[in-house]
């Protein structure tokens, strides 16, 4: 992405284009990406993308994702990729869709994606972490060379961290690996895919222990509760375990009208191990 082009918006990053057969196409954006790598979540909300896609051209316009459930094989590039569908499931309220992400002949991401229709009343009960709903003034940025890389997101996410949560980057190395955040698309507000992205848009949180450097998603889960409303969406990612090379991340993503809107837990290798 050379100097002064704009990003490409969410919305048309994750558009596919169908061959006809269940296989669809679509571009993967070096502003959405860390460093050289394609940014997970992204690639999350684009497989749910694909199984709505096929869904659509069956005549299921209304499908929306509620269970995105992904394993990274490979780390794919920037640029285009292959996006292979099977309808697993044909149901009343839930649908199964299997979408590969594939590159150069390689298998990159599967990932089952269950779609229906998300909830549009209030919750009965609901139980969400007090993250306030903006980003206070003293709220950090995020962008260009940060300690997990080039955070080329930052060019088409407006991200914003509370301080007290990330101690790394005050040089600390024994604080809790939890973080709270900010996030909103720079154009356009945010959607359920997008809500797949925030579940998962966050440093990670083994930073605050010292571990810096790359943190490869192996497995993540994504759970999308109900549309968000507009403005910002509030993220906070907790870990209950490092063990050696692995560390657990659950994020909690609530929108501006205090509804959770997605839940996501993954399994990561730590750095430095």
């Amino acid at each position: 992405m050379s100097a002064g082009e704009e990003a490409v918006p969410f919305g048309a990053a994750i558009s596919t284009r169908s061959l006809g057969d269940g296989t669809f196409t679509a571009d993967l954006r070096p502003e959405w990406s860390i460093g050289t790598h394609p940014h997970g979540g992204f690639l999350i909300a684009l497989l749910a993308k694909a199984a709505q896609a096929l869904l659509a051209e069956r005549g299921e316009p209304q499908a929306e994702p509620l269970v995105v459930s992904a394993e990274f094989l490979h780390p794919p590039a920037i640029g285009p990729v292959l996006l292979r569908t099977e309808l697993h499931k044909l149901g009343r309220r839930a649908t199964v869709v299997g979408v590969r992400l594939e590159q150069r002949g390689r298998n990159c991401v599967e990932a089952r994606v269950t779609t229906g229709r998300l909830p549009v009343r209030r919750p009965e009960w609901t139980d969400v972490p007090p993250v306030p709903a903006e980003p206070p003034p003293g709220a950090i940025q995020i962008g260009g060379n940060t300690a997990e890389g080039a955070f080329n997101l930052a060019k088409a996410c407006d991200v914003r961290l509370d301080p007290s949560t990330v101690g790394y980057l005050a040089g600390r190395t024994a604080d809790a690996p939890r973080i709270r955040l900010w996030v909103r698309p720079r154009a356009g507000q945010p959607d359920p895919f997008f809500a797949l992205l925030a579940g998962d848009v966050n440093p990670p949180v083994v930073f605050n222990v010292g571990r810096m450097g790359w943190a490869p998603t192996v497995q993540l889960t994504a759970l999308v509760r109900c549309r968000p409303a507009p403005g910002w969406l509030r993220v906070q990612v907790d870990c209950r375990a490092i063990h050696e090379s692995w560390f657990d991340s659950d994020a909690t993503v609530i929108d501006s009208a205090g509804r959770l809107v997605c839940q996501s837990r993954q399994l990561a290798l730590a750095p430095g191990s």
